[in-house]
């Protein structure tokens, strides 16, 4: 399937860049998972270590400061161990399995970083962390940046208990409902945000809620989604079936057969980064250098997960 969705998808046609700091930033990232006991069996540490969520935090902030860099890989880390948790360890099969880890993260959210607030007991390592990385978002002083990092994070979590209420069920959502959802369940907005910390200059909130920005940003966030979702079908039909992915809900909707299926989400990936394209040029031609930030955020998204995913065992 990875070799079919090489051939399918229209590389994204916009410069592929690298963090020089790429391995320094890695290793202390696994450090920081191991220190805060986010995985504490070696077969975690490898499957985390295959993703290599440095080497896409390097190419979607190529030019950040390291310590950015560095706060942008632990937060890949940490969605990459919390996504596993629920999709491969079980944490996800259902609503009443997952909703106290959920309650215990709304409520470490709920503090927004707070560096005097006592450390979080009852979200485990996953709630440790979680409160770090605010924490040392909150360190940065941009308030807007992280009301709104809080917020997508929120909105992702809740997004989870979605998921395991349709595998409890073993439902298969319909397109429109699953687009919709999966720009919650990629965490490509929390990432997005933590990227945008890399820039000085970024729209104020009243430029940010511009339609024409909004729709540039959920057209990134379902670029780098369906990607993903492309790339990981064969290893989900293989091992795990599950009702999310953009191929499966196709198939669902449609009755079509599994290439067709496949072909037809490949189709709307390469529709969608045309369209992407047009709206970030009209944007550019008129943006300030906060909204030339925010298309940068975006377009190195885009790429970097192309990229990264023609290289990540993680969909081996």
């Amino acid at each position: 399937m990875r070799s079919f969705a090489v051939s399918a998808l229209r590389e994204p046609p916009f410069p592929a860049r690298r963090h020089p700091a790429v391995e320094l930033a890695a290793g202390e990232s696994a450090g920081w998972v191991r220190e805060l006991g986010l995985i504490d069996d070696p077969a975690g540490l490898r499957r985390l270590a295959g993703a290599n969520p440095a080497e896409l935090a390097g190419r979607a902030c190529p030019g950040g400061p390291l310590d950015r860099l560095r706060l942008l890989t632990d937060l890949i880390s940490w969605l990459f161990v919390m996504d596993d948790a629920c999709d491969e360890d079980g944490l996800g099969a259902s609503p009443t399995r997952l909703a106290p880890t959920v309650a215990g993260l709304l409520e470490v959210l709920d503090r927004q970083g707070d560096p005097d607030a006592p450390a979080p007991v009852g979200a485990g390592p996953l709630g440790v962390a979680l409160h770090d990385l605010c924490r040392r978002a909150r360190a940065r002083q941009r308030p807007a940046l992280l009301l709104r990092l809080v917020s997508q994070l929120r909105e992702y979590l809740l997004a989870l208990l979605w998921e395991a209420a349709n595998r409890e069920h073993r439902r298969v959502p319909g397109v429109a409902e699953y687009v919709q959802m999966r720009r919650h369940t990629g965490g490509a907005r929390p990432s997005f945000t933590l990227t945008e910390l890399a820039y000085d200059a970024v729209p104020e909130p009243g430029r940010r809620a511009d339609p024409a920005l909004a729709a540039v940003d959920d057209l990134a966030a379902d670029l780098v989604c369906w990607c993903n979702d492309l790339f990981s079908y064969g290893k989900e039909r293989s091992s795990a079936p599950d009702g999310h992915n953009l191929v499966t809900t196709i198939a669902g909707e449609t009755e079509q057969d599994e290439e067709s299926a496949l072909r037809a989400a490949a189709a709307r990936f390469n529709a969608a980064l045309v369209a992407y394209g047009e709206r970030e040029s009209a944007l550019a031609a008129g943006g300030d250098e906060a909204v030339l930030a925010f298309l940068t955020t975006r377009r190195n998204w885009i790429r970097a997960t192309y990229d990264w995913s023609l290289a990540a065992s993680r969909y081996a």
